[in-house]
């Protein structure tokens, strides 16, 4: 498979078979959600900026009002928790434009920073959009093997058959298949979700799922504002909705 990435690391750390954590975008930006703020909170040091022609062919402007190109970021995270396991997330503002793009940056990935720092287990996060707002949705998961299914099933994972019915696409399901393929254990974790805003209560769910894998104890009030805040937003919508459908007032009929 030929390479159309480029990767450049800034640092060089020295990792003890770190798991990899994927929360790149996607339905309600679910996986994203929680990536990000395991990120930020545990200060996560940068590892390698990937750069490649099957990202979207666009730059965003910053606060500054600065053109920043499309790219992967890697951090890295070491003797996390009570879990004492190193950790590299891919984290990033998009994904690749194409089926063939999305295979060949995964691959990259994988033959470029992940194998070459033994990685032993992928985790990559994701939501699955029901159409539908629940208050409390379910922490579905698809496991790359009947072990790993049973080593996530006591942290509040459900693995219900052919959930999600239409798979798993992106980068969150292609790293879970080629880590099958190196002998990688792997697993998506998706949390239900409308699909149709940002859900931080779905991202809450998967922060709880690592929590408990990583030996964590988050504080998790930002993200309790937030989700909060678009409830305030979707309650309002409903509203709105609501009363463009109300019958028409007949008033008096003599």
């Amino acid at each position: 498979m030929r390479t159309e990435s480029s990767v450049v690391f800034s640092a060089r750390p020295d990792l003890d078979r770190p798991i990899l954590i994927e929360g790149l975008p996607g339905v309600g930006n679910v996986g994203k959600i929680a990536a990000d703020f395991l990120a930020d909170t545990l200060e996560a040091k940068h590892l390698a900026t990937l750069t490649s022609c099957h990202l979207p062919p666009q730059v965003l402007v910053d606060g500054d009002g600065v053109a920043v190109p499309p790219t992967n970021e890697l951090y890295y995270l070491k003797d996390v928790g009570t879990s004492h396991l190193d950790v590299i997330l891919l984290l990033g503002e998009f994904q690749a434009t194409t089926p063939d793009g999305q295979y060949m940056i995964c691959d990259d990935l994988m033959k470029r920073i992940f194998l070459p720092y033994d990685v032993s287990t992928v985790f990559t996060l994701g939501g699955y959009g029901t159409g539908q707002v629940k208050e409390d949705g379910r922490v579905l998961g698809a496991a790359s093997s009947l072990d790993m299914k049973e080593r996530l099933e006591p942290y509040g994972v459900e693995f219900s058959p052919h959930e999600p019915p239409a798979g798993i696409v992106g980068a969150s399901g292609i790293l879970v298949g080629l880590s099958q393929q190196y002998g990688i254990d792997a697993a998506c974790i998706i949390g239900e979700t409308s699909g149709f805003f940002a859900d931080y209560k779905a991202g809450m769910r998967l922060l709880t799922i690592l929590e408990r894998l990583l030996g964590l104890e988050l504080d998790m009030s930002e993200l309790e504002d937030k989700a909060r805040q678009i409830d305030e937003i979707n309650n309002k919508v409903m509203e709105y909705a609501a009363s463009q459908h109300k019958p028409d007032n007949l008033g008096y009929i003599g």
